[in-house]
């Protein structure tokens, strides 16, 4: 299997997720289902198909977070030190040439990524076009919209 990149942040937060499942989530669904069952003749019984429904949901979640986990490679950036260079795990900060307007990102794995809270999956052409790159370079990066320019301005181990 290929080793999936990912914070130690964004891994916290999945095992977060996968605990809260297991220990809160998995025995009220189980309970649900139970309480159902009760109520007699499960063919007709909406209750207990939406608690089997659920059941379902949630121990794929389960799975899949497992899955995740287990083929994490888990990257705390704050322990390796500053080169300047842009790599997995940095906080970013740009300075588009076109507009002026400087834009912070933090470069995470798929899972983690949320552009409401400004962090970019490593696989995001943004990205793609950063890596590697060093603080005062300016790069051209290919997004839907068209080319934009940069410079980047800072780089920090967060």
């Amino acid at each position: 299997m290929n080793q999936i990149p990912m914070t130690a942040q964004g891994a916290e937060a999945l095992q977060e997720e996968l605990t809260h499942l297991k220990s809160v989530k998995r025995p009220e669904i189980i309970a649900s289902i139970a309480e159902a069952r009760e109520h007699g003749d499960l063919k007709e019984n909406a209750e207990y198909h939406a608690a089997r429904e659920q059941q379902g949901f949630c121990e794929g979640r389960i799975q899949e977070i497992e899955g995740k986990l287990s083929n994490a490679q888990i990257i705390d950036v704050s322990k390796i030190p500053n080169s300047g260079k842009v790599i997995f795990g940095v906080t970013v900060t740009l300075l588009n040439i076109d507009t002026d307007e400087e834009v912070t990102y933090q470069i995470v794995g798929d899972d983690e990524a949320n552009i409401k809270e400004n962090r970019i999956s490593v696989n995001s052409p943004i990205a793609r076009g950063l890596i590697g790159k060093t603080v005062d370079s300016e790069v051209e990066v290919k997004t839907p919209g068209g080319v934009v320019e940069f410079e980047i301005i800072s780089v920090e181990h967060i």
